[in-house]
């Protein structure tokens, strides 16, 4: 492919049938014409404002900070409107689809944030909406999956494969490829064929825009640490984009390690993961040694994605950014300290990145910073904690 802005380092690109070629090279050219239209970013601006409710808070956990040695802020992305990050992103990319002209939006979802984010979405633009499931994820998410109908949307269980993430991601690009004349595929993470992980990034962006300015404001230059967890990699690439050129500041993506990465029952696709070709892009892949996909095994439905999105394979390889693994237990430990330490109930995602923070902490300053995207609110999840409280494990 010759196309060489498709690409970060040797990762991206835009491996899909040639059917679907025409179509990102529209969306493609659709979102470089809008996001240099000033007109178009006002009202993307103003639905984040009015709607989403942004800016989010930049808060200082002080009695989380007391406890661990270090200055521990959480940019509170649970605050948005539907309960995560994810709106953020599908705010903008449904807006590009009305720009289009288009009349119907598709999307995958894992854990039903995006799923929520995008129904919500087509609800308030008026557009048909179906939404992409796996079966076990339905299984573990039926109160977005509730959400979701509430709001208009159909949601298709996807029984392939582990019945997850990864499948209810082949199945829209399926879908996506025959209807695309009048239909636009909102992809929720930082991942897929060339423009997404550039448009998702654009659109997650303004998370880091505002901690950084938040933080300059409120206690002066910049952080030490900044972090996030890791599935596919939307609300890490937003925290991240900011701050990539501040070479003082340290990036750290948090993945889950599931039942420990030793066990095989991990999605940790940095700490093993090979590079390889899914859902349109090359990135770090969880492979067998005949390059078959493998599936992932993470206790939080959003995490559960067997590969990464292509820019945090390019930052891992360049060394800008590191990337760490937190198991199941360890991410549930952390989650249940928030809510104690700081009446904050954490979805089990963002947990991973709370957990990893408390043990860089011991090895940090008092003086010294860390911010951590707290990036989705943790009602999604109380089934799941619960069977975890209660000591009947949770779905594997």
């Amino acid at each position: 492919m010759s196309n060489t802005k498709a690409y970060y380092g040797q990762f991206g690109g835009q491996y899909v049938s040639e059917s679907l070629m025409n179509t990102l090279a529209e969306v493609d050219a659709a979102f470089e014409e809008a996001i240099h239209d000033p007109e178009f970013l006002k009202q993307y601006h103003y639905y984040l404002k009015q709607y989403v409710g942004r800016e989010t808070p930049l808060y200082f956990a002080e009695r989380l900070s007391e406890k661990y040695g270090t200055r521990i802020y959480l940019k509170r992305e649970d605050l948005n409107h539907t309960g995560a990050h994810k709106i953020n992103n599908v705010i903008g990319q449904i807006l590009l689809a009305k720009r289009m002209g288009k009349t119907k939006v598709i999307a995958e979802t894992g854990a039903g944030q995006h799923g929520v984010a995008t129904a919500t979405g087509a609800a308030l633009f008026n557009m048909e909406c179906t939404v992409y499931m796996g079966a076990e994820d339905i299984e573990r998410q039926k109160l977005n999956v509730m959400r979701m109908e509430m709001l208009g949307a159909t949601v298709v269980p996807v029984h392939s494969g582990s019945n997850t993430l990864k499948d209810a991601t082949n199945e829209a690009i399926r879908t996506w490829a025959k209807t695309a004349e009048d239909t636009f595929y909102i992809i929720g993470s930082a991942v897929g064929p060339y423009p997404y992980p550039k448009m998702v990034k654009e659109f997650q962006s303004c998370i880091s825009r505002e901690a950084k300015r938040q933080f300059a404001q409120e206690v002066g230059g910049l952080p030490d640490v900044v972090m996030a967890c890791v599935g596919g990699g939307s609300n890490s690439i937003g925290m991240f984009a900011d701050f990539i050129e501040e070479k003082d500041v340290r990036l750290i993506g948090v993945e889950a390690a599931g039942l420990g990465i030793e066990t095989g029952k991990h999605a940790s696709a940095m700490a093993l993961g090979k590079p390889g070709v899914l859902h349109g892009m090359k990135s770090y892949l969880l492979q067998d040694d005949d390059g078959n996909v493998q599936l992932a095994h993470s206790i939080s439905a959003g995490l559960d994605y067997p590969g990464v999105g292509p820019e945090h394979a390019y930052l891992k390889d360049s060394g800008r950014a590191e990337y760490v693994s937190i198991t199941d237990v360890e991410a549930m430990d952390a989650l249940m300290e928030l809510c104690k330490l700081e009446g904050i109930i954490p979805a089990i995602e963002s947990a991973h990145a709370m957990a990893y923070a408390f043990q860089l902490a011991k090895e940090m300053t008092p003086e010294q910073s860390i911010i951590v995207c707290l990036s989705g609110r943790g009602d999604k999840d109380v089934n799941t904690i619960a069977d975890y409280l209660a000591g009947k494990g949770y779905l594997n």
